[in-house]
């Protein structure tokens, strides 16, 4: 599986960062005592952060990543590449910029997915390294983008270590986010090991 800029996301799960943890203990309860943690922060630092203190040390991860649905929120959830950008990477167009008509253009193209996996792929090679031999990660999706998420995770985390996706129940009257087709009651939540033997 793969797509345009896939090397390069993961040439940034393995770039190094400057990135510090500094506490806000005006806004802790209990800072001293607590063995609680709660980060704010851009998830790809703070997953780098985290690597130089909780290598191989996590238990269980639970993730629930934009679905790519175009909508935006508090965080971006539309990661559509760039036409031109997804052009010169794809080879819809040759060196000179010209059209390669021996390539068919549809709405399927890996355009409506590249960024997406890229930024998920990053993230996941990071929460993969912080789980311990007997870790767990959980990650929320929908029907967007469950099928790409399925294959990173393949080789992420290994075909072998998938454990299952399970429905989550989100509405029991159903919802209709498109405006068409059938109203969905369920999410899916898939399910990894870190070591399947070890789990």
């Amino acid at each position: 599986f793969t797509w345009p800029d896939k090397r390069a996301a993961n040439r940034l799960a393995n770039t190094p960062t400057t990135m510090t943890l500094r506490p806000c203990r005006e806004e802790s309860v209990d800072f001293d005592h607590t063995q609680n943690l709660y980060i704010e922060g851009d998830n790809l630092d703070v997953l780098k952060v985290l690597r130089e203190t909780y290598l191989g040390k996590v238990k269980m991860i639970y993730i629930d990543p934009p679905y790519n649905t175009g909508s935006n929120f508090i965080y971006p959830d539309s990661f559509v590449m760039d036409r031109g950008v997804y052009h010169g990477a794809s080879g819809y167009r040759d060196a000179e910029g010209k059209i390669n008509f021996q390539r068919k253009n549809t709405f399927s193209d890996g355009r409506y997915h590249s960024d997406w996996c890229s930024m998920l792929f990053s993230r996941l090679l990071l929460a993969r390294s912080l789980l311990s031999p007997d870790g767990v990660i959980l990650i929320s999706i929908d029907d967007h983008e469950s099928a790409n998420l399925k294959k990173i995770c393949d080789e992420v985390f290994g075909e072998s270590n998938y454990l299952n996706q399970f429905a989550w129940v989100s509405n029991i009257t159903g919802r209709q986010i498109s405006g068409r087709g059938a109203a969905k009651t369920w999410e899916s939540v898939l399910a990894y090991a870190r070591d399947i033997d070890a789990c």
